[in-house]
């Protein structure tokens, strides 16, 4: 799964890594990222096929839903079966997009749980593969929101968790926000050899810490030594 991830990078230089072509927004920078929070997404203009660099809340409400208040269960979605499931089918045929991270998180039970965090060796930005959708509230507002997507887990990260988010590739990028039907052969593991993961403190568990200290090495664990690379 993917329940927090950190995203530091200034907006400007996404819109350039991404190639958006609206007013960039301005959004400050998170080092813990939760469900039911503002990031930014990379969307596709449905006339002009443009990208677009946009800020959305994430947990994904349907245009069918009633209220907004099952938006933190729909943070995740898994890529199996996503074409089929009534939550997600609508969203994944026309409304995919990128979610811009440094990094994400993820929990290993250990003696107790161990929080590791998971980013580029190469310090680029990661592209999650994501879905939005737009929701109509009962005084008219509209409420945009997007999901990510997640696989199994490759073999590295398969020793923190069975599950990991689709990390897509930048030239998979124009074949993931278009208007292919082939967009389910995208979503699958990374190559484990691309991720840098090594072990931080707890307090990132908590959503009110929020600073570039969530992510140094956390001193007193002893990770595998699969999992215990230098931050990019």
């Amino acid at each position: 799964m993917c329940g927090r991830f950190f995203l530091q990078r200034d907006p400007a230089g996404l819109a350039r890594y991404f190639e958006t072509t609206n007013p960039t927004p301005n959004h400050a920078a998170s080092w813990n990222i939760a469900p039911t929070q503002d990031s930014l997404v990379v969307r596709r203009h449905p006339e002009t096929g443009a990208r677009h660099l946009d800020v959305l809340r994430w947990g994904l409400v349907p245009r069918w839903a009633k209220d907004a208040s099952g938006a933190a269960r729909l943070m995740n979605a898994r890529s199996d079966g996503i074409a089929d499931k009534p939550s997600f089918r609508d969203a994944f045929a026309r409304r995919r997009c990128l979610v811009p991270a440094d990094g994400f998180y993820e929990w290993r039970a250990e003696d107790a749980k161990q929080p590791y965090a998971v980013a580029l060796k190469s310090g680029a930005p990661m592209a999650l593969a994501g879905l939005w959708e737009g929701w109509k509230a009962p005084d008219g507002t509209w409420l945009k929101t997007f999901c990510i997507i997640t696989t199994e887990a490759n073999a590295k990260q398969a020793l923190i968790h069975a599950r990991m988010p689709v990390i897509l590739s930048p030239e998979d990028w124009d074949a993931w926000l278009g208007d292919g039907q082939d967009a389910a052969e995208l979503l699958r593991p990374c190559p484990a050899e691309i991720l840098a993961t090594w072990p931080v403190g707890r307090r990132v568990g908590k959503f009110a810490e929020n600073d570039a200290g969530l992510l140094v090495r956390d001193p007193a664990a002893t990770p595998p030594p699969a999992l215990d690379d230098a931050p990019p």
